[in-house]
């Protein structure tokens, strides 16, 4: 893709997102879009957002379920960013005005307590490097129309990212077990998705190695502070206005999320 059909691109996502209307797939513009174009349009728009006032805090993790993976053509996870307008807190009500077809998957976040700059990061780099982690529930959008994404128009909609919850109480790597900790996620007190560490690229850290293998290869290495969203526990679940849930991770403890009602919705 040229320079030109890169911003186009980034425009026609942007655009979607004002409207809340979800447009065709990117590939079917551009057949020829690769992997690396991808990337630079999730840039363009990166460096628009932050142009508008918002503020980077990190980086979430995707396409971490080897299922996922064979469904789209790929043999590895992808990643997007995280801005600070996402992040609402346990239990505060997200506006239905931010959803655009979303869906809710529970994870574990870390925030990351010291730069990770070596060339190729290994796990006990990531290990030292993880202050603490929190479980997590991502709310997962995509731009584009009955979710018909492939690996690129998922990157380029910075990897379907919307908004995420984080729980409250900061846990150390050496409390819990990242790898075989269990997840449940209720909506409103009825199970909707099950999970466990493992089933996220076989532990969430081999997904954060491969977040900072990745990072520092592209010239920007996780640094303090940074958050990351280390990839799905169990299954995603579709949400609706009003919709509350809450997950539970061994070790970790729990978060809620809380969705308004569309105030566009007719009441009896």
């Amino acid at each position: 893709m040229t320079e030109e059909q890169i911003r186009q691109a980034a425009a026609m996502l942007r655009a979607a997102e004002a409207k809340r209307e979800p447009i065709a797939p990117l590939r079917d513009a551009w057949p020829d879009m690769s992997i690396e174009s991808a990337y630079a349009i999730q840039q363009e728009n990166m460096r628009w957002r932050l142009s508008q006032g918002r503020r980077r805090i990190g980086c979430k993790i995707g396409l971490t379920s080897a299922a996922v993976q064979a469904q789209l053509g790929v043999d590895q996870p992808d990643f997007g960013v995280l801005f600070d307008d996402m992040a609402y807190g346990d239990s505060e009500p997200i506006p239905a005005s931010i959803l655009m077809q979303p869906k809710i998957e529970a994870e574990i976040a870390f925030v990351i307590g010291r730069d990770l700059t070596a060339d190729r990061p290994g796990t006990l780099d990531v290990i030292g490097a993880i202050e603490y982690a929190l479980p997590a529930l991502e709310i997962v959008g995509s731009r584009i129309a009955n979710w018909n994404i492939r690996i690129v128009d998922t990157i380029a909609d910075n990897a379907s990212s919307s908004a995420f919850v984080l729980g409250n109480t900061p846990v150390k790597l050496s409390a819990f077990d990242a790898r075989l900790c269990g997840m449940v996620t209720e909506r409103r007190g009825e199970p909707v998705s099950v999970g466990a560490g493992a089933a996220c690229l076989g532990s969430p850290l081999n997904a954060v190695v491969w977040l900072a293998r990745t990072m520092a290869a592209h010239g920007t290495p996780l640094r303090a502070g940074d958050l990351v969203l280390s990839g799905a526990l169990g299954p995603m679940v579709p949400v609706v206005p009003g919709d509350v849930f809450e997950t539970r991770i061994n070790g970790l403890g729990s978060g809620r999320a809380m969705f308004d009602r569309d105030p566009n919705e007719v009441r009896a």
